[in-house]
């Protein structure tokens, strides 16, 4: 039974939302972030970014209290409003590719993370768990969403259909040429029908943001065990997060690139390659694989196909039947030394948005010595991965819709 609850989002001005929503920070170059900084007063990014004004770097603690007094400054200048009743909203992107995704933000349990009813298929790092629980401590807000989905219901879908004929809050393009629209449900009636769904559902998933809801939960222990007049009704016992059907979720792969062959000549490796792929040498002609065990591999000026010998791998559970698994044990760790997927330097990924010439041109650049692609996994592999208590390699997939900042936030 997953539980969401509405809650009061802070929103900015309608007539400034486009210029306050921002990408992760990590996403922008350095140059971009610079730009948007000199020249956007409104942007999010000053909040996350607050010394940025004093032209100083700042860290740890220090910045989180700077984050909280940005946060309130915008506040008090009026970028920034909260709203009067507790609502759920009708968050709609529709990207530069023509995809759409529909869905409502509210606010999701803690109890259910702590339950296993939101499940997880990444495993996380428990000192950038810590990090983020201090900053959420001290700045007190959620303002990027958690991605969870669940399984396509009509009931839900009609009730998004019929908020979107309605007129759009707002409705806004970014320069990344991707277009966000916002409504709002504060009627009482409607909440409870789409509460009534959701708490039908035994499980829903986590998408993107398994830091993110980890380090909430954590929040969460926190506060429960320090109050001690806990009720269950407290801010700090959800976080914000943006609910979509499986069916709009879009799954891309991670492609990697490797640096050196681990002493491995060319011919040595692609024997080796051999004893568990057939391979095929396609010469100038990429190849993108379209099956799942098939991969294609670029290596000195030519790409190859691989295909899975299947006797020769042991497939014991869901995740052995995942291509990012599979490479890791068949050539990533075995062949080419790499056990630290997460920390070697020597590997590097790609997104599955980005075609296999991507991986060419790093590998001709001398930068890498070979690179290889894979199929995207999908919905169902994700979730029977999670079922089974079983968590995905690092940069397994990459996730679509990408999140703003600062369109709707969660104070706790």
């Amino acid at each position: 039974m997953a539980k969401i609850i509405p809650f009061k989002a802070v929103k900015p001005k309608r007539s400034l939302v486009g210029l306050v929503a921002a990408r992760p920070y990590q996403s922008y170059t350095k140059n971009e972030r610079e730009s948007r900084l000199d020249y956007n007063p409104f942007s999010f990014l000053h909040i996350v970014n607050p010394g940025y004004k004093y032209d100083q770097e700042v860290t740890g603690e220090e910045r989180y209290k700077l984050v909280k007094n940005r946060y309130l400054e915008f506040k008090e200048d009026g970028v920034f409003i909260q709203d009067e009743k507790p609502s759920l909203y009708v968050y709609k992107i529709v990207n530069r590719y023509g995809q759409e995704f529909n869905g409502i933000i509210a606010a999701a349990s803690a109890e259910d993370y702590e339950k296993d009813i939101i499940k997880k298929h990444e495993d996380t790092i428990a000192n950038r768990e810590q990090t983020f629980k201090t900053y959420l401590k001290t700045v007190g807000f959620n303002a990027e969403p958690v991605l969870l989905t669940y399984p396509d219901n009509h009931t839900i879908e009609n009730i998004i259909k019929d908020v979107q004929k309605e007129f759009a809050e707002f409705e806004f393009t970014m320069t990344y040429r991707d277009t966000h629209y916002l409504w709002k449900i504060d009627d009482g009636e409607k909440i409870k029908i789409i509460q009534a769904e959701f708490e039908k559902m035994r499980t829903i998933y986590i998408a993107d943001g398994h830091h993110r809801s980890a380090s909430s939960y954590l929040l969460y222990k926190d506060e429960k065990e320090a109050n001690p007049d806990h009720s269950g009704d407290e801010s700090y016992n959800y976080f914000m997060s943006y609910l979509i059907p499986e069916s709009d979720l879009v799954i891309h792969e991670f492609n990697r690139l490797i640096t050196d062959l681990n002493g491995l000549t060319k011919e040595e490796f692609l024997i080796k390659l051999d004893e568990l792929f057939r391979i095929e040498n396609r010469g100038l002609m990429p190849y993108n694989p379209s099956k799942p065990h098939h991969f294609s591999m670029y290596l000195d000026g030519e790409f190859y196909s691989l295909y899975l010998r299947k006797t020769n791998y042991e497939f014991k559970n869901a995740l052995d039947e995942l291509d990012a698994q599979v490479l890791y044990k068949t050539i990533l760790e075995p062949i080419l030394g790499i056990t630290d997927l997460r920390n070697d330097s020597r590997i590097s990924y790609v997104n599955g948005e980005h075609e296999m010439i991507t991986i060419k041109s790093s590998v001709d650049s001398g930068d890498y010595i070979v690179g290889f692609g894979m199929c995207p996994s999908n919905v169902g592999q994700m979730k029977q991965i999670a079922d089974e208590g079983l968590k995905m390699p690092p940069k397994s997939t990459y996730i679509l819709p990408k999140l703003r900042s600062g369109m709707t936030i969660y104070e706790f």
